[in-house]
């Protein structure tokens, strides 16, 4: 069952296209990813969700619930949907209390309690309830702001680039605290990014957008493997693309005969490999395998690019360089002489 169908959205400021006949649905308590680029509309969609800008076209239904089509809008204040912001947004001059306690319809003690709930469901000591804002931490505030949310019982959570603020790691803590925390609460969720790790790490559902419009979606792992275009497998992380010739399940390119996923497909390509399947050996093993050499070596701790050129017969250089990644203890330095093999197969996504 879906929590959130969109259908046929669109919105334009002026001259500007935002949305272009945007289609998707949401499953309920599920975690969905809208991501792209800055400008791509993916928060001009948030928005039109939560009820803060209008579409010129097309509806939402929430539960059952139309929430805006052609003939009326619910307000975003009866839309019963939490939203957090990038910085959070908290009132400065109210406590942390005050805050998570904003609109609850609750008093007195049964008030104190459900804030003190709310605070321990994010991770906040009871001792911070009396302080303010600006005496918090950029995480504690984003986990005040959850928590205000949160206070409304919401039917659907709205996460716009919350994390975007923090530290590294930090972020990555805050991150898996948040996913944890909704659906153990059952909350359906929708984050925006342009951040393609954290969309990757959070998503159960990817929704990827460019120039307005929604290019492709569904599972990560499957936009990551098996994206529609070059533009989308380079947004989504680091790809290897280069032309072939397709021939009974198997691509003839510079890397030699690869094979491929293209369900009975023949002729000219471009194929895609990520860099995490080139194999990568310092002695010969593969007689299938291309011969390279290391050209630069950018360490970083555990892991290890390398950039290396593949050689063509008679050990000439064919003028083709791949990244390739290494465990950072074994990887070769610059000018080694290596064999590539492939991990899996590669993936046909445009052909010319």
């Amino acid at each position: 069952m879906n929590a959130l169908d969109i259908i046929n959205l669109s919105k334009s400021f002026g001259a500007q296209t935002a949305l272009d006949t945007i289609n998707l649905s949401v499953p309920t308590g599920s975690r969905t990813v809208i991501v792209g680029p800055s400008g791509s509309g993916k928060t001009t969609l948030l928005r039109m969700i939560a009820g803060f800008e209008f579409p010129d076209a097309g509806s939402l239904t929430l539960n059952g619930q139309t929430l805006v089509d052609s003939s009326h809008a619910v307000p975003a204040y009866q839309r019963q949907i939490g939203y957090v912001p990038q910085d959070g947004a908290l009132f400065p001059h109210m406590s942390v209390a005050d805050n998570i306690g904003f609109g609850l319809a609750v008093t007195g003690s049964a008030r104190t309690e459900r804030i003190q709930s709310l605070m321990d469901s994010v991770a906040l000591n009871a001792n911070m309830a009396g302080r303010w804002p600006h005496e918090l931490s950029g995480g504690q505030q984003q986990r005040v702001a959850l928590a205000r949310a949160l206070a409304q019982q919401p039917r659907l959570m709205l996460l716009d680039e919350p994390f975007s603020a923090l530290d590294t790691g930090l972020r990555a803590d805050m991150r898996k605290m948040v996913a944890r925390l909704l659906e153990s609460a059952g909350v359906t969720t929708i984050l925006v990014t342009h951040d393609q790790s954290e969309a990757l790490s959070f998503a159960d559902q990817l929704a990827v957008m460019r120039e307005g419009r929604l290019v492709q979606s569904g599972h990560p792992m499957d936009l990551y493997r098996y994206p529609d275009d070059e533009q989308t497998a380079r947004f989504l992380g680091e790809a290897v693309v280069m032309p072939a010739r397709i021939e009974a399940g198997w691509a003839h390119c510079d890397l030699g005969r690869v094979a491929v996923n293209t369900n009975g497909f023949a002729g000219p390509a471009h194929i895609m490999l990520r860099p995490e399947q080139l194999l990568l050996s310092d002695h010969p093993e593969n007689p299938q395998g291309c011969n390279a050499v290391v050209t630069e070596r950018d360490f970083g701790g555990n892991t290890c690019t390398l950039t290396v050129e593949l050689l063509a017969g008679a050990g000439e250089s064919s003028g083709r360089s791949l990244l390739v990644r290494s465990s950072g203890m074994h990887a070769p330095p610059a000018g080694s002489a290596v064999q590539l093999s492939i991990l899996g197969a590669a993936h046909v996504f445009e052909v010319s």
